[in-house]
């Protein structure tokens, strides 16, 4: 999708304050001097086989994109896939139920939606929030000297691919599940207390691939830790099984080139940087004298955050990984 959007002819419209050009988690338009307006849409296939679940995790990630920006979801639209026969149409329901109730959590109002007939079930939103126009986090803004924070384990992709093989042990799925339902509302709350440069939220591109989105933009290259990156259980068992969802494989033909890696960084830990996840955590951009507090106030909201790496002025490569 970005390639083919970049291949489009520019437009003179006014109002936008953030484009697609820098592979943001979301749009930002102005309305007025005092109101903007971010809008994001995101959808997926089950990741787990509880219905409920699926629709609770698939409401979480589609409102990440509002929270890494900085701004406040406020309406959402479903979007449906559903088979026309051969599945229970009760499990639909079961799916929106599950997402009305994180959105119920998260303060948002559904409006409504659209559905299609699909032979494979998707369900995301299309999520509009409010942003104020001094707490937009840009993938441009980051800075070198920036400590870099990230609020959520890595793993999920590892895991969902192992239960879809029936090789998931179901202590490791549930410790998933509950990454996976969690907002990230709270965080992103307290991050617009203090000076953060950007943010992002690892998803679909993985902890690399969305690094280096924000490592291009703002002309920067990433030094990442692997020895400090927040792991789920069970992550570097299933990477070591090979385990591995196709997005990975993807992500690491993609991003590959722009990543120099260490060969003191073991294989599994390698899968783990390019490995998928689904309703990830804020990778932020923090400033270097503010992080300290930044960490407190996070983990005394009981949010797991760590920090795993730094940024520096550019280099041949956009990311380093020791």
């Amino acid at each position: 999708m970005d390639v083919a959007l970049k291949t489009l002819p520019k437009q003179t419209i006014g109002g936008v304050v953030v484009g697609y050009e820098d592979s943001d988690d979301a749009g930002v338009y102005q309305l007025t001097p005092d109101c903007a307006i971010v809008q994001t849409i995101d959808f997926f296939t089950p990741v787990v086989d509880d219905p409920y679940t699926y629709g609770q995790i698939a409401a979480a990630n589609s409102l990440s994109d509002i929270y890494a920006m900085g701004g406040e979801p406020r309406t959402a639209l479903s979007i449906v896939g559903f088979p026309a026969k051969g599945v229970d149409f009760s499990i639909l329901g079961d799916i929106m139920r599950g997402g009305l109730d994180k959105l119920n959590e998260a303060g948002v109002a559904l409006l409504g939606g659209h559905s299609v007939r699909d032979e494979e079930i998707k369900f995301g939103y299309a999520v509009t929030g409010t942003i104020n126009n001094k707490d937009i986090k840009q993938n441009k803004n980051a800075k070198p000297g920036n400590r870099l924070l990230l609020t959520k384990p890595l793993g999920t992709g590892l895991i969902t691919t192992a239960l879809k093989r029936g090789k998931a042990s179901q202590e490791h799925v549930a410790a998933a599940v509950q990454v996976m339902a969690q907002l990230n509302k709270k965080s992103s709350e307290i991050c617009l207390r203090y000076p953060v440069d950007s943010m992002t939220d690892i998803t679909g591109f993985g902890l690399l691939g969305h690094a280096l989105e924000v490592a291009k933009a703002s002309h920067i290259t990433v030094e990442i830790d692997h020895r400090r990156l927040p792991l789920l259980a069970g992550a570097l068992e299933y990477s070591r099984a090979g385990f591995c969802a196709g997005g990975l494989t993807s992500n690491r033909e993609f991003y590959s080139d722009r990543v120099h890696i260490s060969e003191s960084v073991p294989l599994e830990f390698r899968d783990i940087l390019f490995d998928p996840q689904t309703s990830g955590g804020l990778l932020i951009f923090a400033g270097a004298d503010s992080a300290d507090a930044l960490l407190q106030a996070l983990r005394a909201e009981g949010i797991n955050v760590a920090e795993i790496g730094s940024t520096h002025p550019p280099l041949p490569y956009l990311a380093n990984v020791s």
